[in-house]
């Protein structure tokens, strides 16, 4: 367990070092002064000073930094920021983001060469370690009020006469159509852990959510050659961005409809994501570099909202400087950022008390 926690904290500073790496290499190749390369927040445990720049470690883990010389505006100098061309300064902005696809690309490859965990038909022969997983759970459904959820493997069922190990959906099915009515008891994988829960399947349920009301999937691991598994991880990776677009698309809107987060959506923090990482390694290097990929991507995409203190608040402040021929000032700028920073910390940290110390404790 120990070992699972020091690999999933180094898994996500290691992300957002390699974020701020995008942005500073970026600088360095258009000659701008990058005055410090931080891991951490300040403040600062050590330094050195390298050429122009210093590389610290600092006291506070969650993160890194890179301090661009001029970003904050007012030093127009060859060497500043703001004093480099638009286009210049917008894809040194857009380096972190990329740099978050391009790592979930190289992940993804290494997974689709060691073998990745993919939906399979239940005629499916020849495959590794084939289970049947709960893809969604129905609000107000036995499954809900059984505690169960997304992810979690059904290994066993039984009745009072009967008992199913499967690893094929229809037979999953057909056991609890036929035990409609009456107690089922379902043995669980969750994680690295092994559940007995006990539910009753709807005689006559809603159309569309089945006896339980979960939705199930066939998966197993299958691998591809080392010439193949690289365009297999970018085609993923572009998929993964485009799905993940949609459910952000799809929350967004019931939640301006609604007025209260979908059903099945589990909001989460750092805390939350870090857990689930953990947790994901316990199960092999394939799902734990597949979840972290999928992080990558979730946090490319969230840095490109318009947000003040992301970078897609930067690329607005610049995009408000080139349809007004002038940038904003430096100050007016300085504190909206602030002031969103502060916003952010605080919506972070409501989520981890409000959602993840629960879940996790």
């Amino acid at each position: 367990m120990f070992f699972s926690i020091i690999i999933a904290f180094f898994s996500l500073i290691g992300l957002l070092v390699l974020h701020e790496f995008g942005h500073f290499i970026l600088a360095k190749k258009f000659g701008i002064k990058v005055e410090e390369f931080g891991i951490g927040y300040p403040p600062r445990l050590i330094g050195k000073k390298i050429g122009e720049t210093i590389y610290s470690l600092n006291l506070i883990p969650f993160g890194a930094f890179v301090r661009i010389h001029g970003e904050e505006g007012g030093l127009e100098d060859y060497q500043s920021f703001v004093g480099k061309p638009m286009k210049q300064r917008v894809l040194i902005v857009l380096g972190g983001v990329i740099s978050f696809w391009v790592i979930a690309a190289i992940l993804l490859s290494v997974v689709f060469s060691l073998g990745v965990p993919l939906p399979v038909e239940d005629t499916a022969t020849q495959i590794a370690q084939p289970k049947v997983q709960i893809a969604q759970v129905v609000k107000d459904s036995p499954a809900e009020m059984a505690g169960l959820q997304p992810f979690d493997i059904i290994r066993e069922l039984k009745s009072q006469d009967e008992y199913l190990k499967s690893d094929k959906v229809e037979d999953i099915v057909n056991f609890v159509n036929k035990h409609q009515g009456g107690e089922v008891t379902l043995t669980l994988q969750r994680w690295e852990e092994f559940l007995e829960v006990t539910l009753v399947p709807r005689v006559s349920p809603p159309l569309g959510e089945g006896a339980m009301g979960v939705a199930l999937v066939r998966t197993a691991l299958r691998s591809f050659p080392w010439y193949e598994a690289p365009f297999r991880g970018i085609a993923a990776t572009g998929e993964l961005t485009w799905a993940t677009l949609q459910g952000l698309a799809g929350m967004f809107g019931h939640l301006v409809k609604e007025k209260e987060v979908p059903a099945g959506v589990s909001l989460m923090g750092p805390l939350g994501i870090f857990d689930f990482l953990r947790h994901a390694f316990q199960l092999g290097v394939s799902y734990f570099l597949y979840f972290v990929a999928l992080i990558s991507i979730f946090l490319a995409i969230f840095n490109l909202f318009p947000i003040p203190a992301l970078d897609g608040g930067k690329l607005l402040f610049l995009g408000i400087e080139a349809a007004r021929k002038k940038p904003v000032s430096p100050k007016i700028e300085q504190n909206i950022t602030a002031f969103f920073f502060i916003l952010l910390i605080g919506l972070m940290i409501f989520v981890t008390v409000k959602f993840d110390i629960p879940r996790v404790f």
